[in-house]
């Protein structure tokens, strides 16, 4: 019986981890091309959630789970065009600061129209149940996340690493004179990224909206976590971040069945003990900020 719920613990954090990978790959990606840190990030997460409780109301929950992460994209991708690209030749404070406001203005906002409240959203009835293998149990609905948290992942790497697109991308990271020199111009390219790197946090809010509750604050601790990983994995490594991601999760489920006080500190001595033995992060590469 204690294997069957180590095993669940295990699978739990696996879960985990695929919720910090959605919103740490975006994180990253917008950093590595465009240089800004966006600390709007969970905002985008939480409006990502919001936008999934409203529209199920009138759309259904499949169309509603399909649409709420396009238009947090969409949302994304008009700041980038309005505000960000303001800031890829600025001191790096002032995408901070910017970022930092924007979403204390998403907060605030997601108060004043649904107020402070938790909203309650309930597992759709087609995904409610178990799934039984001898004596593990997992309820279908967390498998499902896990299906699509894995599908999102795989459509990421093959966008960036098979498509043109994605060479542009990678190219822009590793050397974005040389790409201005071939003449190929990085603003829409950046705007794009924007677009999926937020998307992809839109799409974990409306995965972990059934789960977690929906409250205006609610992404704030996961913007720390995805730092955290992004940090351990390396900047500018796709797969670094996959790894860290992963980790991370599995690392909280184990503690949380063996010590369950260190559960939340257990993510910031991983990280520390990354940084003392590699500074760059498991895979982290060397990247020049876009000029």
């Amino acid at each position: 019986m204690e294997l069957v719920f180590l095993a669940e613990q295990v699978a739990n954090g696996l879960l985990l981890g695929f919720y910090y990978l959605l919103i740490a790959l975006g994180l990253s990606i917008i950093f590595s091309l465009g240089g800004v840190v966006n600390l709007a990030h969970g905002a985008f997460f939480a409006l990502g959630a919001y936008l999934m409780v409203t529209l199920t109301g009138w759309l259904g929950y499949g169309a509603s789970f399909v649409i709420s992460p396009l238009l947090v994209a969409l949302v994304g991708m008009v700041v980038e065009r309005l505000f960000l690209r303001r800031f890829y030749r600025a001191d790096p404070v002032l995408s901070l600061l910017f970022t930092f406001g924007l979403a204390m203005v998403i907060e605030q906002g997601l108060r004043m129209v649904f107020g402070a409240s938790p909203l309650q959203f309930s597992i759709p009835p087609f995904a409610r149940g178990m799934v039984t293998v001898g004596e593990f149990m997992y309820p279908i609905y967390r498998l499902g996340m896990l299906a699509v948290a894995a599908a999102a992942l795989a459509a990421t790497w093959w966008l960036l690493h098979r498509t043109a697109f994605g060479k542009v991308v990678r190219a822009g990271i590793n050397d974005p004179d040389m790409v201005r020199a071939l003449g190929i111009s990085l603003a829409p390219v950046l705007t794009a990224v924007c677009g999926l790197g937020i998307g992809l946090a839109g799409l974990a809010g409306a995965l972990l909206s059934p789960v977690t509750g929906v409250h205006p604050a609610m992404g704030h601790e996961i913007l720390t976590a995805a730092f955290v990983v992004v940090v351990i994995g390396g900047l500018g490594s796709f797969w670094g971040v996959v790894l860290a991601a992963l980790l991370v999760g599995v690392i909280r489920g184990l503690t949380a069945y063996f010590y369950p006080p260190a559960t939340e500190a257990s993510l910031y001595l991983l990280m520390l003990a990354v940084l003392l033995l590699r500074p760059r992060g498991l895979m982290g590469e060397r990247m020049e900020r876009l000029e």
